[in-house]
C-alpha cells in the first residue's frame, strides 16, 4: 500500500499532518477510484450511445420520482441548456417521462419510464458491487471515515443540502 495511506498510521497521520505526497497520493487514488468506478457503467452507457450527464439524471430521477427539471439543475449544478440536451434523448428513447406538474403547471415533474428504471437497475447495480466489495474488505470503521472524507469534500454551501439529500428515503 502506498505510503501515507496504511492500516496502521503513524502519529503524523493520525494528527492529520499530511505531507504534501501523501496528499498527491490521495488525489491519485481518487482518480483511479473513480476510472474504477464508472468503468463499468461507461461500457453500457456506451452501448447506448450515452454519456455519464444521463446516467447523473438517470440515477436522481430514479431517487426522487416527479423531480422537476429546475431541481435536478440545482442539484447536478449544470445549465438548463446542458440539461435539456440530455432529457430530450432520454424523453425521444422512453427512458424518461416529463409531466406537466400537479402543483405549478409551469414545472416539468421527471419519472423514469420501465425502460429507464431497467437501465438505471443495470448501471446502478454495477457500482453497487463494486462499492460493497471495497466496503466489505475495507471494513465499518473505514465506510465511515470514507463518508466524512466525502461530505467534507463537497463545498460547504453545497454540504448540509446533499447530506440531507443522502438521508433521505
Amino acid at each position: 500500500m502506498a505510503a501515507g495511506f496504511t492500516t496502521n498510521p503513524t502519529r503524523s497521520e493520525q494528527l492529520l499532518f499530511l505531507t504534501d505526497d501523501q496528499l498527491r497520493q490521495g488525489i491519485e487514488l481518487m482518480y483511479f477510484a473513480y476510472r474504477g468506478f464508472t468503468a463499468d457503467p461507461d461500457r453500457i452507457l456506451e452501448e447506448r450511445e450515452y454519456g455519464r450527464a444521463h446516467h447523473r439524471a438517470i440515477h436522481f430521477i430514479n431517487r426522487r420520482p416527479g423531480l422537476t427539471v429546475n431541481e435536478l439543475i440545482d442539484l447536478l449544478g449544470v445549465t438548463k441548456q446542458s440539461l435539456n440536451r440530455v432529457l430530450r434523448q432520454l424523453v425521444e428513447d422512453g427512458l424518461v417521462d416529463s409531466r406537466v406538474g400537479v402543483e405549478d403547471r409551469r414545472h416539468r415533474n421527471l419519472y423514469l419510464t420501465e425502460p429507464g428504471q431497467a437501465l438505471e437497475q443495470e448501471l446502478s447495480a454495477a457500482q453497487r458491487r463494486r462499492m460493497r466489495a471495497a466496503f466489505s474488505n475495507a471494513g465499518p470503521e473505514a465506510v465511515a471515515g470514507f463518508r466524512k472524507v466525502l461530505e467534507q469534500m463537497i463545498d460547504p454551501e453545497l454540504r448540509a443540502r446533499v447530506v440531507g439529500w443522502l438521508d433521505r428515503p
